[in-house]
């Protein structure tokens, strides 16, 4: 169970996590949203054709994620790293990632 939360950040900008039924942050917007409407649509679309998903190694040697558009525009990334790629990669799923081709 994901539960998608929207705040106003210091800059009075819309953004967007999403959490797990546990508590733990999952996913997060990578930007701020003038209107409301713009962050939910960001938060609920999910993997479109032509997204790109980048998976990669942080400074702590941790796996994260990113998603990118077809514009190239960043649309969602890990809000922590994980030890293991699997973990990254399943956290990615929760967010709407595909999985591999």
């Amino acid at each position: 169970d994901v539960n998608t939360e929207y705040y106003q950040d210091k800059k009075g900008e819309w953004r967007w996590r999403k959490t797990h039924k546990n508590g733990e942050i999952i996913g997060a917007s990578s930007e701020g949203y003038k209107e409301k409407r713009d962050c939910q649509s960001n938060a609920n679309r999910g993997s479109k054709a032509g997204d790109k998903w980048e998976f990669y190694k942080d400074k702590k040697g941790e796996h994260r994620w990113r998603q990118f558009a077809s514009n190239g525009k960043q649309v969602g990334r890990a809000t922590e790293g994980y030890k293991a790629k699997k973990s990254a990669e399943n956290n990615a799923m929760a967010n709407g990632w595909p999985g591999k081709a």
